[in-house]
């Protein structure tokens, strides 16, 4: 994220700023304080003590469980999605079909199988040897241990994130509405209510899956069809997990934090004004947003904070 095209239009004059003007450090945003000022578009964790957050200019920081710190990522592609299936195997997708690979020591190019560099906006798998990436003009790519390929995907569609409850039953969500649902073999679209552009997609199991987008809009799957839920805000929705079924977190534009309990969606209080464009979390009590100029914050059970970081450039 900016894995996701609505973002470069949005803040296309702050991204060009941020491109000219020299690194800080501990910069404050709306009382949240961070070590880059870079956006930061996607996260992902092994553990609570072990994550990793990735950004514009190929910004890639690492949570030891003490300290945010500054990795070397080799590139200026801004990096929009982060999965890994251990601390030495994660993933990172961007700009210009850029793939990175961690090893557990550097990061490194990976060959992609998109033919025309789209940018990659979301990455999911099931295991080191079945990830699957979304991107730009319908882009699907899949990695089976030893190389990426094309799929087809049956639409032109900027697709947005992507996600997957096993192997042979992944979602994937983009502009329009737009839905697809891979069964192993094909990708399929799937119908809903909403024309709204799709942003993100998390699901408990194959038959309860939420999807989040444009001026709110919250979608839940029941197995059966897509259906729309009330979601107790106007703002667009950039990003959704849970920890069960009945908790589960929305995050968006202006600092918007919703969160699910007693099927009911509810505003939290975040801190900021800060657009938050991912959400990441080891537990209920453990959970982490990211956003626009270095935004970070954690969510104890209680109430939502801020997480320093350091950098080291």
């Amino acid at each position: 994220m900016m894995r996701r095209i609505f973002i470069l239009c949005l803040f296309a004059v702050l991204l060009i700023v941020g491109a000219c003007a020299a690194p800080q450090e501990q910069k404050a945003v709306d009382g949240v304080t961070s070590g880059t000022k870079y956006f930061l578009y996607g996260a992902w964790g092994n553990s609570s003590s072990d994550i990793f957050a990735g950004g514009f200019n190929g910004t890639i920081l690492h949570y030891d469980g003490n300290n945010w710190i500054t990795m070397t990522s080799g590139i200026t592609n801004a990096i929009y999605d982060i999965w890994g299936s251990s601390s030495s195997d994660v993933l990172a997708v961007g700009s210009g079909g850029i793939i990175l690979h961690y090893d557990g020591k550097a990061w490194g190019a990976m060959t992609g199988g998109t033919k025309y560099k789209h940018n990659l906006y979301g990455i999911w798998g099931s295991s080191s040897s079945d990830v699957f990436a979304v991107g730009s003009g319908g882009t699907i790519i899949h990695y089976d241990g030893k190389a990426w390929e094309d799929m087809v995907s049956g639409t032109t569609n900027a697709l947005h994130y992507i996600w997957g409850s096993n192997s042979s039953n992944v979602f994937a969500v983009g502009i329009g509405g737009t839905i697809l649902h891979y069964d192993g073999k094909t990708w399929g679209t799937m119908t809903s209510d909403t024309i709204n552009d799709l942003y993100g997609i998390w699901g408990n199991d194959s038959s309860d899956v939420f999807a989040v987008g444009n001026n709110g809009t919250i979608l839940h799957y029941d197995g059966n069809t897509w259906g729309d839920m009330t979601s107790d805000t106007t703002n667009d929705l950039y990003c959704i997990w849970g920890s069960s079924p009945s908790d589960v977190f929305a995050v968006g534009f202006n600092g918007t934090i919703l969160q699910y309990v007693d099927d009911t969606w509810s505003t939290m209080t975040s801190g900021t004004t800060s657009a938050l464009y991912y959400i990441w979390g080891s537990s209920s009590s453990d959970v982490l947003a990211v956003g626009s100029s270095g935004t970070i914050l954690h969510y104890d059970g209680n109430a939502w904070g801020v997480t320093t970081s350091r950098t080291n450039e």
